[in-house]
């Protein structure tokens, strides 16, 4: 059978990104055949596209998605013909109608939980699962305590947001404008602070009283890093996860001794969800978030697959609030 899918020859902008037809096989080993309803976009697209993440040519971008199960092949017992089903999974691929893929990383959707919602939430979701429950600073975290969050509005950080409440810290959401930073708020930051008004630093420490944070999560990267460090409280944890505003520079380890003997982490989801058992439990822990409604899940853009350079160019522009999702 054929599918549409997207594709690219080179790394370079969004004019990069276009609309083919593939070949899709029968699922082998291990291996599942899925119809897409819902493809999610997130910012690790932008990285590969881009080469900032240099990756092998020809590329099928995309690294999640809902849809139904078609086909499973030798060894998968999880999922059945017919099942709904959500990943996030590497390897890239999910911008497409059809594919075959490896079926470790793909879970039944609860029928609570909508495609749209599902292809928009698994991998943001999973990440704010592990960042919030899996990096812990030391003595690990405890309701009351402040964590720092940056891009707050965006997919992740709303969900994040969320969570945290849930969890009982008070979070500190950053964010770019009044506007985003309202957002973050009505869905659970404790304090918002508006980056481009305001130092952030010194409105962490007044918040937490001159103590610092006992965590950072930094998905910004350049623009953000070595200030984020002076939020941290001594023995605090830097858990960088993404490289919005560009790649980290090097960071010599005597900085992290003189800003009071700091952890640093770079963290990736894929490195959580390397087994069945590992993934399938932080996606229950996700799906009983989401269908106790302590969790929404916000999609405030919606793009047709044909439309997925555009869809590209809005995320690089810091102009999406919450999840956006590819329609089929």
């Amino acid at each position: 059978m054929t599918s549409q899918a997207v594709r690219i020859d080179q790394h370079g902008g969004p004019e990069e990104l276009k609309l083919v037809e593939v070949q899709v096989g029968e699922p082998g080993p291990g291996q599942i055949r899925i119809r897409h309803k819902a493809i999610g976009l997130n910012f690790i697209d932008v990285y590969q596209r881009s080469g900032l993440y240099p990756m092998s040519m020809p590329l099928q971008l995309g690294m999640e998605a809902s849809g139904i199960v078609e086909a499973v092949g030798e060894g998968v017992t999880h999922l059945q013909p017919g099942d709904r089903a959500a990943y996030a999974s590497q390897p890239p691929g999910s911008y497409c109608e059809v594919r075959v893929m490896p079926a470790k990383c793909v879970c039944r959707l609860p029928d609570a939980i909508s495609f749209e919602t599902g292809a928009a939430m698994m991998l943001k979701g999973l990440t704010a699962q592990y960042l919030l429950r899996r990096v812990q600073p030391q003595g690990g975290l405890l309701p009351g305590d402040f964590v720092l969050f940056h891009a707050a509005a965006g997919g992740v950080g709303l969900i994040a947001c969320q969570w945290a409440k849930a969890l009982g810290l008070q979070l500190i959401g950053t964010a770019g404008s009044d506007e985003k930073c309202a957002l973050a708020k009505a869905n659970g930051a404790a304090f918002v602070i508006n980056y481009t008004t305001e130092d952030f630093v010194a409105r962490v420490k007044e918040i937490t009283g001159g103590q610092g944070v006992k965590v950072v999560y930094d998905s910004v990267g350049k623009d953000t890093f070595e200030r984020s460090l002076d939020c941290l409280r001594p023995f605090g944890l830097m858990a960088s996860f993404g490289n919005a505003s560009g790649p980290v520079p090097p960071v010599a380890p005597g900085l992290l001794a003189a800003k009071g003997s700091l952890y640093l982490t770079r963290q990736t989801l894929f490195s959580h969800i390397t087994t069945r058992e590992t993934t399938q439990e932080m996606a229950d822990d996700l799906f009983g978030m989401v269908t106790s409604g302590k969790i929404v899940i916000r999609i405030d853009q919606r793009f047709a697959l044909a439309d997925v350079a555009e869809a590209h160019r809005t995320l690089e522009a810091r102009k999406t609030t919450g999840c956006t999702i590819l329609t089929l």
